[in-house]
């Protein structure tokens, strides 16, 4: 086996086993703001297999959303029995929204890709990386695609989409 999936086996591990140091590391993002640059992947395993090179031009952004339906506050469009509910399940996936909003924050920066790092009882924690497209460094054709997270152009959109996989597997066939 190789390096790479050595540490992947023990980022899985770590997570089911749950240690005192991801305890602890839960409880300091849970303190940090919502969205966070950090300086190096969690998970470098996977952040390389996504795309990401430890090159300037490269970004790694840490987003905590949280877990549950979404409330809604009050009814609107019409008081009919179909807008009656207090909580919704939201239109996208949770590492969907969390790619929009470190794209929200980083306006001049593109979503290149997004991967799980960690959970609690209130909140999921992604790992977004961004690239610069204005640094001759960064050498990816996504670099090209404005506001590739709004408009499902991530693996996460391309997943909901339909547009995973190709050939007999493809739902869209």
């Amino acid at each position: 086996m190789g390096y790479y999936k050595y540490m992947t086996e023990s980022f899985i591990k770590e997570y089911k086993e749950r240690p005192q140091v991801y305890k602890q590391r839960l409880v300091a993002w849970r303190r940090d703001a919502p969205i966070v640059r950090v300086m190096k992947p969690l998970n470098i395993a996977r952040a390389r297999t996504l795309g990401y090179k430890a090159k300037k031009g490269y970004v790694i952004v840490r987003v905590r959303i949280p877990k549950g339906l979404r409330k809604v506050p009050a009814p609107s469009r019409g008081r009919k029995p179909s807008h009656s509910g207090r909580f919704f399940s939201a239109q996208l996936s949770d590492q969907a929204i969390a790619e929009q909003r470190a794209n929200a924050k980083y306006k001049n920066l593109e979503v290149l890709n997004s991967y799980w790092v960690g959970e609690d009882g209130s909140y999921k924690y992604f790992e977004v990386i961004l690239i610069d497209p204005q640094r001759a460094e960064v050498e990816v054709q996504a670099k090209h695609v404005a506001g590739r997270a709004f408009r499902g152009l991530t693996s996460v959109g391309r997943r909901a989409r339909g547009l995973r996989f190709k050939g007999t597997r493809r739902p869209k066939l």
